[in-house]
């Protein structure tokens, strides 16, 4: 695998729209540049990969463990959106995984199969239009509007527990409470709208949860030893 770190400054179609934006564009650009992946895992910078011998393909991307964990006849946007996820759907046809919290869906830290289908969803939520709605989530909002009212989305659509791919540093009653908060050997904790309340700091947060993951490195090297 490789990582991909781009920068807001190389997009200046989003000049106009909040920063936030900015994942779908160079999660685009990603996919022009490495053409030959198969798989893209999309990850906010306020993230911290705490489990790296994780393996997506064992876990969640492998059709059969797909279909056993995906989320059917689902909400979209909880809790009780009209719009469910469909449940007859088959894990070699999905080409999006994400989760959900209490909010809505979380654009944050989701999985993308490369091919056509995923430059034309990109390219669907990534449109003027949608932008210039001005939705008090932006890109989130966004994607939620997409889901809902394009069938060719939610068709290639899975949800997953949240769990597997979107932890939280703290517990937001709103997100999912303490259910969605990181515990150890989870995957990845994100510092979910560190950035966005003045109240708590994004930099203190991420040395919180080094120290969680330094602890834990310790641990294993002792059960190793």
């Amino acid at each position: 695998y490789t990582t991909f770190f781009p920068t807001i400054s190389s997009y200046p179609s989003i000049a106009d729209s909040p920063r936030s934006w900015s994942l779908v564009p160079a999660l685009r650009h990603a996919l022009t540049l490495y053409p030959q992946s198969t798989y893209f895992f999309a990850l906010t910078p306020h993230a911290l990969i705490m489990n790296p011998t994780h393996n997506h393909r064992n876990h969640i991307l492998s059709p059969k463990i797909l279909e056993k964990i995906m989320l059917k006849d689902t909400p979209v946007v909880p809790p009780d959106s009209v719009i469910r996820t469909f449940g007859n759907l088959k894990g070699d046809r999905i080409d999006l995984i994400l989760t959900q919290d209490g909010e809505g869906l979380s654009p944050g830290s989701f999985v993308l199969k490369n091919g056509e289908w995923a430059k034309f969803f990109l390219d669907t939520w990534f449109d003027p239009l949608y932008r210039s709605y001005n939705f008090q989530k932006a890109e989130a909002h966004a994607l939620e509007h997409i889901v809902q009212w394009h069938p060719t989305i939610l068709t290639k659509m899975a949800l997953i527990p949240q769990r597997l791919l979107n932890t939280y540093n703290i517990d937001i009653a709103s997100r999912g409470g303490s259910k969605a908060v990181y515990k150890e050997g989870d995957f990845v904790v994100r510092m979910v709208g560190c950035e966005t309340d003045a109240a708590r700091n994004c930099e203190r947060e991420f040395e919180d949860m080094r120290v969680v993951k330094g602890a834990q490195l310790m641990r294993e090297a002792v059960k190793g030893g």
